[in-house]
């Protein structure tokens, strides 16, 4: 049995016989052949959404600006910053993927939380920046060169100047979400030999791309998934925190203006001294200087309505030749 068209192809065919040609729908059946699926991995389920990843890089692009002006005035020369990625993997892959000989520096971001226990992330500087770094260190114009070997004692100590300070402007990128400390805890030059972090636990992995002396590479930040939920889940109270405190400032300044606008609105103020029945015919025959006994004593305060609501009570009397009402009490509801 021949493929069933669906509506859009039916009106591409009809389209294509109009203008004299089937090329409409050539292109739109070779569209759909062209469209991928990409693959879910149910093991390994996404743990955070757009909108937190986005939080995420608006960070990492502050610390790129913040290591792209420390790096350029380190070795005198133009260093370029960017976010190339942030995905989520577990370790034991971003783990596999390194040389056995690389930059490891151990983190610790030093959270005041005791929401947030495991603040351990890993800082790795492929080789091909290393190696520059420490040739203009070292005076040389920081071509590299590809070496396979372990570092020295002096190359480790030139990098962990580096390493600290990199670490530093942690700091500064991470002020406007949350306050930590963050300090090198460690160098490690071996990635096989690292135990920072267990293999099956899923991190967020932050690739920095960086451009020097025609060196193109990368510098990647392992943070431990949990560390980032945490962390994720303290944004979100500041966010809902700040937006509660701006609603509440929006209600009171709208009430303000609402009351501003009505408070020279007249309203009808009636005084009553007391409320009894009386017969029609009592009525139609009252003649001056006749008396209508009230069912109140003469202690009893006389009620004030604004707009058929009671609002007030008082005593009458005499103001400037003029009755009053002296309030007594207020009604709140």
């Amino acid at each position: 049995m021949g493929d069933v068209l669906s509506q859009s192809q039916i009106d591409a065919l009809l389209n294509s016989f109009s203008s004299g040609g089937s090329n409409a729908l050539n292109e739109e059946v070779s569209a759909e052949a062209e469209k991928k699926v990409k693959s879910y991995d149910f093991k390994t389920p996404k743990k955070f959404t757009k909108e937190q990843t986005k939080i995420i890089s608006d960070i990492y692009q502050i610390y790129s600006r913040l290591l792209s002006s420390y790096l350029t005035g380190t070795t005198r020369l133009y260093c370029k910053v960017q976010v190339l990625s942030i995905e989520e993997q577990r370790y034991f892959e971003f783990n596999n993927a390194l040389p056995d000989h690389v930059m490891l520096g151990i983190v610790d971001l030093g959270v005041e939380d005791e929401d947030i226990i495991d603040t351990t992330c890993i800082m790795q500087v492929s080789n091909a920046i290393t190696f520059t770094l420490i040739d203009r260190l070292l005076g040389g114009y920081g071509p590299y060169a590809e070496f396979e070997r372990d570092f020295t004692e002096i190359e480790i100590g030139l990098l962990q100047r580096i390493l600290v300070r990199m670490a530093d402007i942690l700091k500064e990128s991470w002020s406007g979400y949350m306050d930590i400390s963050p300090q090198i805890v460690n160098i490690e030059t071996n990635s096989r030999a690292s135990q920072s972090v267990p293999p099956d636990e899923v991190i967020v992995l932050v690739t920095l791309g960086i451009e020097m002396a025609n060196v193109k590479n990368v510098i990647t930040i392992c943070l431990p998934a949990v560390t980032m939920e945490n962390a994720m889940a303290k944004f979100s109270d500041q966010y809902s925190l700040g937006i509660k405190r701006q609603d509440a400032a929006r209600v009171k300044k709208r009430r303000d203006e609402i009351f501003r606008n009505i408070q020279n609105s007249p309203l009808k103020i009636d005084v009553v001294l007391s409320e009894t029945q009386i017969d029609l015919f009592d009525i139609l025959t009252l003649q001056p200087d006749d008396v209508i006994p009230l069912n109140v004593p003469i202690t009893h305060n006389a009620t004030v309505k604004i707009n058929n609501n009671l609002w007030f009570d008082g005593k009458l009397g005499v103001s400037n030749n003029k009755k009053a009402i002296k309030i007594d009490n207020i009604y709140k509801e």
